[in-house]
């Protein structure tokens, strides 16, 4: 990325005057003060006093944690899939430690702020609901999503650990995520530095700082040496700056075992071989339809993922994934079953351990946390060479945020520059990356046949994703621009008044959307009624998961029929070419 044009990206994100992060800070550790960490259930049984203390003793006693993750649509859903869980547990006679509340992305607004907005995945907690959130069962609750992060970072901070709660999380969603309908990335960043720094008072009640690499930048970047330096970046910012005890995750977007093995041995290096991780995200992007297939996915991540931690004990829970992962919501019976699965797993793993090699894993750690020292080292002087305080995390946090994964990938990253894709060339590519290729690879011959070039050729097509979920868009826009259409990617995390006013301003053929977050029906409500406002009358594709969430509903529902009544395209890969000919046929 040419140096002036980064100098000039920053000093205009410098423009924006921030508050003084000395008092954002005090004002955190004076709330923690007045605080009163909860004591759950599962820490009571254990006898310990929080879950860092719980994976010290486990880790000693060579014992493995194993993680389960709950997205169903109520609380009242939740409290009953917690208990299926705890009781199959118990008949099974083994432990789930530690449970995972995928809550409604609308908890990450302030409490006045959370009514219209899209209803996704996972439950609303109220007032009432929180008391109980570690009460429920002796099951550790992990709070990671839309909690630290978000505009309401502080109450739900103080809320979580009131009940409980003592793993928290998630930063790295701060960085790749937006807070529904919420245009204040002042305020978000100011909520998250004050969350950070209520749990840095509160380190030495064994607090942590949850952040899922990749379920942030690290789902962007291309190369896994990127990552490793953003990891050393957010300790710093976390651990060095505001004295916070910092807990990584990775996972979901790794499926080689050789990187998932090596990635535990890197955070360990990368955390002074003091590493206590939050868990090990299981390996969604092996997941098909095929859940036969799925099965055997599963069988081969947790292997290694439970030799890893034999080998390297790092506190990371295993994570057991439910083989309808990639269809819809899990249930709770499918979440218990994968669990017997993982103790069948774990079994043959503590067999197999003294007759393993790791020495292709060790060889990846040695490169990603040596290629990620020279990345943090060079972005640290990097910013503070353009004028940012890098004693600031407050400015930090805003400034990295604005700035994006691509800029940063590109200015900081280790990979040669390459002009003709005007990005740096992956040293170590992360296997999101290499999938994305392979599909590009995949479905090349379907954009070069002549109906489809025909159909798309100086079209005007706007790409977008309504999450983090950003490696669909880039194949679709790799493989529209070599059929001849004009793309126009506006990324990920795009409210569906930003889709609309791009779609206008570019004066735009077709919207092709992507999602993921059981809200596909309100978003396309939005979406069809924000153009209509506007007067643009492009056809609209959606594609990905089209789910939405349905009160009082435990699972999501397939959104396609309504989506279908609402005038919207509905698509997945295979179909795809054959949807966008009949779309760009159509009068609009």
């Amino acid at each position: 990325m040419p140096k002036l044009r980064f100098h000039d990206q920053l000093q205009s994100i410098l423009k924006t005057p921030l508050p003084d992060f000395n008092q954002i800070v005090s004002e955190g550790r004076a709330i923690a003060e007045n605080l009163t960490i909860g004591h759950s259930l599962f820490c009571q049984k254990m006898g310990v006093r929080s879950e860092q203390a719980y994976k010290t003793d486990r880790m000693q006693d060579g014992a493995l944690m194993y993680h389960a993750h709950i997205g169903l649509g109520s609380w009242e859903e939740t409290v009953l899939a917690l208990h299926h869980l705890y009781n199959h547990a118990e008949s099974e006679n083994f432990i789930i430690d530690r449970a995972g509340l995928c809550l409604d992305r609308r908890m990450s607004l302030p409490l006045n702020a959370r009514e219209g907005g899209p209803a996704e995945t996972g439950p609303m907690l109220s007032q009432s609901n929180w008391p109980d959130v570690g009460k429920v069962v002796p099951i550790q609750p992990h709070m990671g999503d839309f909690m630290i992060g978000f505009p309401a970072s502080t109450i739900n901070t103080v809320h979580a650990l009131n009940a409980g709660v003592t793993t928290i999380g998630n930063l790295s969603q701060y960085f790749a995520h937006q807070a529904p309908m919420w245009n204040d990335p002042i305020a978000t960043a100011v909520e998250t530095t004050k969350a950070i720094a209520i749990l840095g008072k509160k380190r030495s009640d064994g607090v942590m700082l949850h952040s899922y690499l990749e379920d942030g930048f690290g789902a962007l970047f291309f190369d896994c040496v990127t990552i490793a330096g953003w990891a050393l970046l957010e300790k710093y910012i976390v651990e060095t700056l505001l004295g916070t005890k910092l807990a990584h995750c990775i996972g979901g977007l790794t499926s080689d075992p050789i990187k998932r093995v090596g990635w535990v041995f890197a955070l360990n290096r990368i955390h002074d071989e003091e590493c206590v991780g939050s868990m090990i995200y299981g390996d969604t992007i092996s997941f098909t339809q095929n859940f036969s297939h799925n099965w055997g996915v599963v069988g081969e991540y947790l292997l290694w993922d439970i030799l890893a931690q034999l080998e390297c004990p790092t506190g990371h829970a295993v994570h057991p994934l439910p083989i309808t992962e990639a269809v819809r919501i899990p249930s709770m019976e499918e979440i218990a079953e994968i669990h017997t699965f993982g103790r069948q797993v774990e079994q043959t793993a503590r067999r197999l351990h003294p007759h393993i090699e790791f020495t292709a894993a060790y060889q990846f750690a040695d490169e990603v946390v040596e290629g990620g020292r020279v990345v943090f080292t060079n972005a640290l002087a990097g910013l503070q060479e353009a004028g940012v305080d890098i004693q600031n995390p407050l400015q930090l946090l805003f400034v990295l945020k604005q700035l994006g994964p691509t800029a940063f990938e590109a200015q900081f990253g280790m990979g040669e520059w390459d002009e003709s894709l005007q990005r740096r060339r992956a040293k170590i590519p992360t296997d999101i990356f290499t999938q994305s290729l392979s599909a590009i690879k995949t479905f090349a011959p379907q954009f070069r046949d002549a109906k489809m070039q025909t159909a798309v050729k100086h079209q005007r097509l706007l790409l977008a994703s309504t999450d983090v979920h950003e490696h669909a868009i880039f194949v679709l826009h790799e493989l529209l621009g070599q059929a001849g259409a004009t793309v126009i990617n506006i990324g990920a995390e795009q409210s569906a008044l930003a889709v609309a006013k791009y779609a206008e301003q570019h004066e735009v053929d077709a919207i092709l959307i992507s999602t993921h977050n059981g809200m596909a029906i309100d978003y396309a409500k939005q979406l069809t009624s924000a153009l209509n406002q506007r007067g643009v009358n492009a056809p609209i594709l959606m594609g990905g998961v089209l789910n939405q969430k349905v009160e009082n509903v435990a699972l999501p529902i397939d959104a396609t029929p309504q989506l279908q009544a609402l005038g919207i395209h509905t698509a997945v890969s295979p179909q795809l070419d054959q949807k966008l000919q009949n779309l760009l046929a159509k009068p609009s």
